[in-house]
C-alpha cells in the first residue's frame, strides 16, 4: 500500500510537536529534569526559574533564548547544544561538558562555570560580566565581544582563545595559561594575570592600563600599541625591549630591570 508522502509528513510533524509539548509540561511541572535524557529535545523558548538539570544529557539539544536564570546544569551533557541568545544569568554549570556549545549573545552574567569543558565553545557577544570560569578548558574558544568585567579565568587553559575586542576590566587570570590567545583590542584594565603564560599572545592596541602582569610569560607575545599606563610588569619572563618599543606607558608603569617602556602621547 502506497503511503501519501504529504500525509505521512503532516502526521509525523504532528507526532512530535505533541512529544515536545509533553517535554515542555514534564519540565515545568517537575521544575527540571534532573538527569533526564534530553539529547536533541527541543525547548526552544522555555521560562523557568531555578530550574535543575543536574547530570542532564542535552547534547545538541535546542534551547535558544530560553530564560533559566538560576538555573543548575552541574554534571550536564551540552556538547553542540544549542542556547543562543539564552537568559542563564548566576546558572550553576560546574563540570559540565559543553564542548562545540553555542552560548552566543547568551547572558551569563554572576554564572559559575568552574571545571567546564568549553573546548571550541562560541561565546561571542556573552555577558559573562562577574562570572566564574576557575580552571575552565576554553581552548580555542571564541569569546570576541564578550562582556566579562570582574570575571574570574583563574587556572583556566585557553590556548588559542579568542578575547578580540572584549571587556575585561578587573577580570582576573591567575596561573591561567593564555598560549597564542587573541586579546587584540581588548580592552583588561586593572585586570590580573599574575603567574599566566601568555607566549606569542597577541595583545595588540589592548588596553592594560594599571593592570597586573607580574611574573607573567611574555615571550614572543605582541605588544604593538599596547597601553601599560600603571601596568606592573616586574618578574615578567621572556619580555624583551624590542616588544617594548611597540607599546606604551607612563611613570608608573613597572618593567624588569634593564627595560623602559616608551611614555603614551598624550
Amino acid at each position: 500500500m502506497r503511503i501519501n508522502r504529504v500525509v505521512l509528513a503532516i502526521a509525523l510533524a504532528a507526532s512530535t510537536t505533541v512529544a515536545a509539548n509533553d517535554t515542555v509540561d514534564a519540565i515545568l511541572k517537575g521544575n527540571g529534569c534532573r538527569g533526564c535524557d534530553l539529547e536533541l529535545a527541543s525547548l526552544r523558548g522555555l521560562e523557568l526559574k531555578d530550574a535543575d538539570f543536574h547530570d542532564a544529557n542535552l547534547i545538541e539539544a535546542d534551547l535558544k533564548s530560553v530564560k533559566l536564570p538560576g538555573g543548575t546544569f552541574t554534571d550536564a551533557k551540552l556538547q553542540r547544544t544549542e542556547l543562543e541568545q539564552a537568559d542563564l544569568t548566576g546558572a550553576n554549570f560546574r563540570d559540565a561538558r559543553m564542548r562545540d556549545v553555542d552560548l552566543e549573545k547568551s547572558i551569563l552574567n554572576g554564572a559559575i562555570l568552574d571545571s567546564a569543558d568549553l573546548r571550541d565553545a562560541d561565546l561571542a557577544n556573552a555577558k559573562l560580566n562577574e562570572a566564574s570560569l576557575r580552571d575552565i578548558d576554553g581552548r580555542n574558544a571564541l569569546f570576541r565581544r564578550i562582556s566579562a568585567k570582574r570575571a574570574v579565568f583563574n587556572n583556566s587553559k585557553l590556548d588559542h582563545a579568542d578575547f578580540e575586542r572584549a571587556n575585561l576590566d578587573g577580570a582576573q587570570f591567575t596561573n591561567a595559561r593564555l598560549i597564542r590567545a587573541d586579546l587584540d583590542r581588548s580592552s583588561a584594565r586593572e585586570a590580573i594575570f599574575t603567574g599566566a603564560d601568555l607566549k606569542r599572545a597577541r595583545l595588540s592596541s589592548t588596553d592594560l592600563s594599571n593592570a597586573d602582569l607580574r611574573d607573567t610569560n611574555l615571550e614572543d607575545a605582541l605588544l604593538r600599541r599596547t597601553n601599560l599606563r600603571g601596568a606592573d610588569l616586574s618578574g615578567a619572563d621572556g619580555l624583551s625591549q624590542e616588544q617594548l618599543d611597540l607599546a606604551c606607558g607612563d611613570e608608573w608603569t613597572v618593567v624588569p630591570s634593564g627595560l623602559e617602556v616608551p611614555h603614551c602621547a598624550e
